[in-house]
């Protein structure tokens, strides 16, 4: 799995313009490997250049065991999705004051889905950790869709070697 570098990513938003918006969110899935259910964490953030241009996007992989025993209504892993996304707001609250930031959860208000078993939880976490009120679904992008690419370019550059040629060229496997 990757690890972001927290270096590149505070250098590259204290060079944007104060109009620059940054969305942070994490997402997972559940795998088995051997046997044995893990779930791949995947944190992203995107910067949005002055608002208006382009974006940016960072982001991570992270493994670990899944101990979430009712898949219908997987509790433990979207409160981790939840406890990953303040995590790097507070690991980058640095470079994130004073500016446009949203914290995205991948989680839907609707009855019908698993997701919504956390809301009320997710979102006070959110406020009380980060003091800001989180985005979910429809408008958490970067919780699912930001994520869910990111995990899709990583995992085409490490099955290239890319990855490998990246880090031995100085660049960082971490953006794209």
């Amino acid at each position: 799995m990757n690890k972001i570098n927290l270096d590149e990513v505070r250098d590259f938003i204290t060079h944007q313009s104060p109009e620059t918006k940054i969305y942070l969110g994490c997402d997972s899935e559940r795998i088995m490997v051997n046997r044995v259910w893990y779930a791949d964490y995947i944190t992203a953030i995107v910067v949005h250049r002055d608002g208006k241009h382009g974006c940016k996007l960072f982001g991570e992989v992270v493994r670990e065991l899944d101990f979430e025993q009712k898949q219908d209504r997987p509790r433990l892993r979207l409160m981790n999705e939840a406890y990953k996304a303040a995590e790097m707001y507070l690991r980058l609250a640095d470079v994130l004051a004073d500016r446009d930031v949203e914290v995205h959860l991948d989680l839907n208000p609707s009855d019908r889905y698993g997701s919504n078993c956390v809301i009320n939880e997710a979102v006070g976490y959110i406020r009380g950790v980060c003091n800001i009120t989180p985005k979910i679904k429809p408008q958490a992008f970067a919780a699912s869709y930001a994520a869910d690419r990111y995990k899709e370019l990583a995992s085409l550059l490490t099955n290239s070697g890319m990855i490998e040629t990246a880090r031995s060229s100085g660049d960082r496997a971490s953006a794209f």
